[in-house]
């Protein structure tokens, strides 16, 4: 691996938003370098090792649909599988396993093997950039020995919480992103001198115990769904599940915890004015903050899930703390089962750089340098799905930027892989990005059971889904339109299936209940149901989604100077000029851009197009 040699693509990071990249651009016949700090820990799980839940459920779904790893990965190392949400309609419904992480990290390993990723373990100290292009990175192999120059058409960056992460236990402050591993210390600075706006995040974790020092006979245990359904379509059902599945148990905070933690809050970093990022994560917040914010409330659940069939570790879900070792110490054994528990591992609290995400766009490349394309805890979201998500995004794109082809933008109403982008692109998230199902406005159509039906076509145009996958695609197709024409010539009461999903007359398990006798798919059955239960409000948010489109196809150039449009508030002016959305709907949805600005924008971009720049005011 010479300074001479020249890769299609160039990949930083190797968690999951760096698998996902070199996974898209390997599987689209790119020749692909992965540049991580230590090989033994790609697809390593930092946090929780679990993977879906409430709309992030979805996003693996979609990538999936898209050919993704993610999925796959999941299905081979899941030790618990449960479909989140289901009082509440299909819309909603989030699907999550609790991983084996070290089955997790070997899978993602075996899988990326088997394409051309070549891994290389050596620091990224900076960027190459020839004129507006990235063309490569330089590196260091360790701390004495000098740069080394790598080039190639183009790069995508995924250092999660590792660019300048700073970590925290009380006072105590160690260099790194994650526990035993070293913080990427350069590039930083580097991405500050090409000018590039940064950010400073912050995220935690929880302490571990020793699943044999902890008393489950008085704890509520929590049983996954049997049977289990997997996350990947290339998945065989009769070998699923892969692993032996367990039970997660619950326990709870209480008022001594709570005082202890009050106590103590002048040793907690976030506090103390120790950690100079800016916010924390509001959605997962650490217990430090929930007895803050939530002062009225006695107890805060806890649930504790096993990391591994290969370890006795158990997280601690939902005490995520930097308190000092000692406190942790104590707090432990005040929560029932957990009064002789073993802390293998304290909570920690990690800051880190993040570069301000209206500074790309939705393609995942910036718009200050072509070639150059940012994915994951980088641009500001939190979660190993937001991570994979923006890099499967990241990988397609940076193979097509390499070959000349226009870059690919997924849309809000098709994916929530395209809300995300959207979402960073026209607001800068002063916390870490979570998705939500809120955040969707067409969640009705963005289910987790219909996203092959949306995504993978697409993804067989791009060249992202292979042949056994479509395949699997086309068989499943058949038997969605055969189910259909079933509901329809199935009646209870002379009512077809198909009508009473589509009124409510009847819910899931009365019509899958009377297939019962018919030799069908019921996981497929109930993706017709739900088709059918929402056929009508698809159909009233039809509209919505043309107005959408037609502001979406309104594309705005880049260099477009909005103080040049007549009467152009200075709000909206100065709002645009930082953002720079590429079309009207990206500016639509930017915050102090209102109707006024957008008719006047609209007028502007006509002038422009018709007799160069616009009228100056």
């Amino acid at each position: 691996m010479g300074p001479n040699e020249h890769w299609d693509i160039i990949v930083v990071g190797g968690g999951h938003a760096g698998l996902e990249a070199a996974w898209a651009a390997s599987g689209l016949g790119a020749r692909v370098l992965m540049i991580t700090l230590r090989a033994d820990r790609i697809g390593a799980m930092s946090c929780n090792p679990a993977i879906g839940g409430l709309a992030k459920g979805q996003i693996v779904r979609e990538i999936d649909a898209l050919g993704g790893l993610m999925g796959r990965a999941t299905d081979a190392a899941g030790i618990q599988f449960r479909i989140l949400n289901t009082s509440r309609g299909a819309a909603v419904h989030g699907p999550r396993a609790q991983a084996d992480k070290h089955a997790y990290a070997r899978t993602t390993q075996e899988l990326i093997a088997t394409r051309d990723i070549h891994i290389l373990e050596a620091q990224v100290s900076g960027l190459d950039v020839t004129g507006n292009r990235c063309t490569g990175v330089r590196i260091r192999q360790s701390a004495d020995t000098d740069e080394t120059l790598l080039r190639s058409s183009a790069v995508v960056v995924t250092t999660g919480t590792f660019m300048s992460g700073l970590m925290h236990t009380g006072a105590d402050r160690t260099p790194g992103g994650r526990v035993g591993e070293q913080s990427a210390a350069h590039l930083s600075s580097n991405l500050k001198a090409l000018g590039f706006e940064l950010g400073r995040l912050k995220t935690g974790t929880p302490p571990r115990l020793t699943a044999g020092s902890i008393d489950f006979s008085n704890l509520a245990p929590q049983h996954g769904d049997d049977p289990p359904l997997p996350f990947s379509e290339m998945t065989d059902s009769a070998r699923f599940p892969v692993l032996q599945q367990v039970p997660c148990h619950t326990t709870h905070t209480n008022p001594a915890i709570h005082g202890l933690i009050r106590a103590n809050l002048d040793r907690a970093p976030m506090y103390s004015g120790q950690i100079e990022a800016e916010s924390g994560p509001r959605y997962c917040p650490s217990i430090e903050d929930k007895v803050v914010r939530f002062a009225d409330r006695d107890a805060h659940h806890v649930f504790l899930e096993p990391e591994s069939h290969e370890s006795d570790w158990v997280y601690c879900n939902g005490i995520s703390t930097s308190l000092p070792a000692d406190v942790q110490d104590r707090i432990i054994p005040l929560m029932v089962g957990c009064e002789r528990a073993e802390i293998v591992q304290y909570g920690y609290a990690v800051e880190y750089d993040m570069v301000r995400p209206h500074q790309i766009d939705a393609t995942c490349m910036t718009k200050r340098f072509e070639g150059l394309f940012l994915a994951g805890q980088i641009n500001g979201t939190s979660g190993y799905e937001e991570a994979a998500g923006q890099g499967l995004l990241a990988g397609l794109n940076a193979v097509r930027c390499a070959r000349g082809q226009p870059l690919i933008r997924l849309t809000r109403d098709t994916s929530y892989i395209g809300v995300m982008m959207d979402d960073l692109v026209t607001k800068t998230p002063r916390e870490p990005y979570r998705m939500f199902t809120s955040r969707a406005e067409h969640r009705i159509a963005l289910r987790a059971d219909n996203a092959p039906d949306r995504l993978t076509p697409l993804g067989r145009e791009l060249g992202l889904v292979c042949d056994d996958r479509w395949a699997r695609f086309q068989q499943r197709q058949q038997t969605l339109g055969d189910l259909h024409r079933l509901f329809e010539s199935t009646a209870i009461d002379s009512v077809s299936l198909r009508e009473l999903a589509r009124s409510g007359r009847a819910d899931s398990q009365t019509i899958l209940g009377h297939l019962n006798g018919a030799s069908v798919d019921r996981r497929l059955a109930a993706v017709v149901f739900n088709n059918c239960r929402y056929e009508s409000y698809l159909i009233r948010q039809q509209s919505d989604i043309r107005k959408m489109a037609e502001l979406e196809t309104r594309r705005i150039p880049a260099d477009f100077r909005y103080d040049r449009v007549r009467g152009l508030r200075n709000e909206a002016v100065e709002v645009l000029s930082r953002f720079k959305p590429a079309t009207m709907g990206q500016a639509s949805r930017l915050a102090g851009v209102n109707p006024a600005d957008l008719t006047l924008l609209a007028v502007g971009l006509k002038s422009a197009s018709q007799s160069g720049p616009p009228s100056v005011s």
